[in-house]
């Protein structure tokens, strides 16, 4: 009962403070600096059987906030978020090390460096080296770091929901904020473009991305850590709140993301409970598709039927688009391109954007990073790719405990393949596939056997 009002509590919290910053936003930087020095006291302080927990619950916090702090203008930096995961995790492993088994990220990282050599020489003279270094590298190396720390590091699965709780707290402030930023949806929206004013005033891609990630927590949390029926009520209104400020964005990367993965964590968990289990979710899953279809049809109405267009690929007047991908198709080309002409080392960091503007007047940034990969790093792309998918599945070959396991892997495939590395959410998931999910044994009773009267 205690730990469900706490629940409780600081779900009200982080509500309370979505308000506030809307009314002052100037809050945002004191609640950045706040949860920074909370988060480095609870690192450093913490006793050394919990400093992996607690690098992670501060490495996921600042993942669910940073798009809140790029949209209020709250952080130090535009990639704060990405270099205070590496700063977390590598803290981490000053206290706990690493294992040795997880050598190939160290690769990795290596084969990530000839690119800016190859960049030194590529890109344009007016171009701002190191801004555009940082910018197209910092989301890669926070996943080699973040991955070089969590494989293989024992956390127990109520560790792991406590993890996902504080990543989608200040993603529940960040959706209070823009309720209260746009709160008539229907007053902005005039077609079916992605709508910036519907998703608090910043870039609708990274903000459903966000969302996205807030509806695959907050499903997992519906499915697992609602036991009583008040419970259930509000994790559903969490969820759906979330669910329609993310499909409003008419964004669909970050919607469809998110769906893959409850998907792909329902049907794992689904196998791996008891036959009573099962039931319990079946019913619930009913209730869930309820809430998803109520949801939508609010979504439909409140934008007069703009969203069905969007995701038919139809226009504003009901034509079929021409082109499903909204130019990703043609940006995922150009970059192929760049590794047929540049198949051994590449045209180097940044400069498939770089080149774009040379040739546009306007460089538009990748939104495949498995394209990127292969045009900016060449055949060290190549390896990198091999890497980031065949080291999770042998892992999982080894170690089969985890249900989150393919949620989470889906989820950093999906994103990175509409919204390549803009934001540390998606190194950060790939990196918690890889940890070592122990689960609690249920305490053995025995009765005590009296002694017989001789």
């Amino acid at each position: 009962m205690k730990t469900n009002i706490t629940y409780i509590t600081v779900i009200g919290f982080h509500v309370l403070l979505g308000i506030l910053i809307y009314f002052n936003e100037s809050l945002a930087k004191v609640y950045f600096f706040g949860a920074l020095f909370y988060f480095l006291y609870r690192v450093i302080l913490s006793p050394d059987h919990l400093k992996t927990f607690e690098v992670l619950k501060a490495c996921a916090y600042f993942v669910g906030a940073e798009v809140l702090f790029r949209t209020t203008r709250g952080s130090i930096s535009y990639e704060a978020a990405k270099y205070l995961v590496i700063v977390f995790m590598v803290i981490g492993m000053f206290y706990k090390g690493l294992s040795g088994k997880g050598y190939p990220y160290f690769i990795y990282l290596m084969f990530l460096v000839p690119s800016i050599f190859v960049a030194s020489t590529t890109l344009s003279f007016d171009a701002n080296f190191r801004t555009n270094i940082a910018f197209v590298l910092s989301g890669p190396v926070c996943l080699g770091v973040a991955a070089l720390f969590c494989y293989d590091k024992k956390v127990s699965i109520g560790q792991v929901h406590k993890i996902l709780l504080y990543m989608v707290l200040p993603i529940i402030t960040n959706t209070i904020y823009i309720f209260f930023y746009n709160p008539s949806v229907r007053e902005v929206i005039s077609n079916t473009g992605s709508n910036r004013d519907s998703s608090g005033g910043w870039g609708a891609n990274q903000v459903a991305t966000i969302l996205g990630l807030g509806m695959f927590v907050m499903a997992i949390r519906i499915f697992t850590k609602s036991p009583t029926v008040f419970l259930k009520a509000l994790n559903i209104i969490i969820f759906s709140a979330i669910s329609f400020r993310a499909i409003v964005t008419f964004s669909r990367g970050g919607v469809i993301t998110g769906i893959i993965a409850i998907i792909a964590f329902l049907v794992m968990y689904f196998l791996k409970v008891s036959a009573k289990r099962k039931n319990e979710i079946v019913m619930m899953g009913l209730v869930f598709l309820f809430s998803m279809v109520g949801t939508w049809v609010i979504s439909s109405s409140q934008t007069d039927g703009y969203i069905d267009m969007r995701y038919a690929n139809e226009d504003h007047l009901g034509r079929e688009k021409s082109d499903v991908t909204t130019g990703r198709g043609q940006l995922f080309a150009e970059e192929l391109e760049g590794f047929v002409t540049h198949p051994f080392f590449g045209i180097g960091s940044s400069r498939a954007k770089d080149a774009r503007i040379e040739k546009e007047g306007q460089g538009v940034t990748s939104h495949s990073e498995t394209s990127r990969l292969l045009a900016e790093h060449g055949m060290f792309g190549v390896v990198i790719l091999l890497i980031l998918i065949f080291k999770p599945l042998e892992f999982r070959s080894r170690n089969k405990s985890s249900y989150f396991f393919y949620a989470f892997l889906c989820f950093w495939f999906a994103t990175v393949n509409h919204s390549s590395m803009r934001l540390a959410t998606p190194a950060f998931i790939y990196a918690l596939a890889l940890l070592n999910v122990t689960y609690e044994k249920n305490p053995i009773h025995r009765k005590q056997l009296k002694k017989q009267e001789g």
